[in-house]
């Protein structure tokens, strides 16, 4: 009886190990252009345009490698009202936003058209890594 418990103990924490790294984050994603290289993570290496840098809040240098799942959520402002695409984007850290960034993530040009129009500039998010 007491493998049993154990067993269903084990299980428990597996399960909320899982949502807790499945629960998505909320933010903003600002965007920049290229050039992409050199990185803060890759220096010269070229790592394709579905990238991103991360500010303090998601880990700043130390998240360098990271792939978040990121999804549009709303403007940020009254400039664009319907600013989201309803498409989602796997992005790779390979550069670091310093103090002052005015997003949670800065992806790349491509990587925000993907999930919003471009003219908004600053949108909500949800992100999972």
């Amino acid at each position: 009886m007491g493998v049993g418990v154990g067993v269903v103990m084990m299980m428990l924490g597996i399960v909320i190990c899982l949502a807790t790294v499945a629960h998505a984050a909320q933010g903003t994603a600002t965007y920049y252009g290229p050039p992409y290289t050199p990185s803060a993570c890759y220096g010269n290496q070229d790592k394709g345009v579905m990238i991103a840098a991360s500010s303090d809040a998601i880990g700043g240098k130390a998240a360098c490698g990271r792939k978040y799942k990121v999804t549009c959520t709303g403007p940020t402002n009254q400039g664009v009202p319907r600013p989201c695409t309803g498409k989602s984007v796997v992005v790779t850290i390979v550069d670091y936003c310093p103090p002052g960034c005015q997003g949670t993530i800065d992806l790349s040009q491509a990587a925000f058209a993907m999930i919003a129009d471009r003219k908004a500039g600053k949108v909500n998010i949800k992100f999972t890594r």
